[in-house]
């Protein structure tokens, strides 16, 4: 004689049942209390996230203080540049005061009476004063000597010279001196450039 299954009351039924729901009403609570964009299945670890975010704001501001030192140093050349060549245009007017200055004086003779001779020392101290105040502002003169090599940086050709005598290119004449403010070119020093000869070919047999 088979045994027979004990069916359970009716109040065992019931607290049975009450559990499960209440199990299932606390699982769904919990993933309704979560972000909508939150993937539940998904493993978060919020050091790396937070790691990740120092970082970009690191190299932010990183960037935004080497920007910020750029402009600085922008600046300060700029105030450093006004400051050195902002006689520039006077300076480039007085060139021609003293270039007449130094035309007199070439064209005195040299034997002259004794009370000339008190005129051109006068003149030469002028000259000598005006080239010593533009020093003074970082103004200096260029003047190459004969034989020089022709330099494009600080020299301008006004003609050129047929010549056996110094090598093509070098300067033969200077006609005019010219002059550097600091290390910018206020004015090329004009000269004559040496050109070698043509070479005369001989055509008798």
């Amino acid at each position: 004689m088979s045994a027979e299954r004990r069916k359970p009351t009716a109040g065992e039924s019931e607290h049975v049942d009450l559990e499960a729901v209440a199990g299932e009403d606390a699982h769904m609570d919990a993933q309704d209390d979560l972000p909508e964009d939150v993937d539940v299945e998904e493993d978060i670890d919020p050091i790396a996230a937070l790691q990740s975010e120092v970082a970009v704001l690191k190299d932010q501001v990183l960037r935004a203080r080497a920007e910020t030192e750029n402009v600085r140093r922008r600046a300060d050349r700029d105030r450093q540049d006004a400051s050195a060549y902002a006689v520039t245009g006077f300076a480039r007017d007085m060139l021609t005061v003293s270039d007449n200055l130094r035309r007199a004086l070439d064209t005195m003779p040299d034997d002259v009476a004794d009370d000339i001779k008190a005129f051109i020392e006068g003149v030469e101290m002028t000259e000598r004063e005006l080239l010593n105040i533009m020093e003074r502002y970082g103004i200096k003169k260029v003047e190459p000597e004969i034989g020089e090599k022709f330099d494009h940086k600080f020299h301008q050709a006004m003609f050129e010279v047929p010549t056996p005598d110094h090598a093509p290119g070098s300067v033969m004449q200077v006609v005019a001196p010219g002059y550097v403010i600091k290390d910018r070119l206020l004015r090329p020093a004009m000269v004559g450039v040496a050109k070698g000869e043509a070479k005369v070919v001989d055509t008798e047999a």
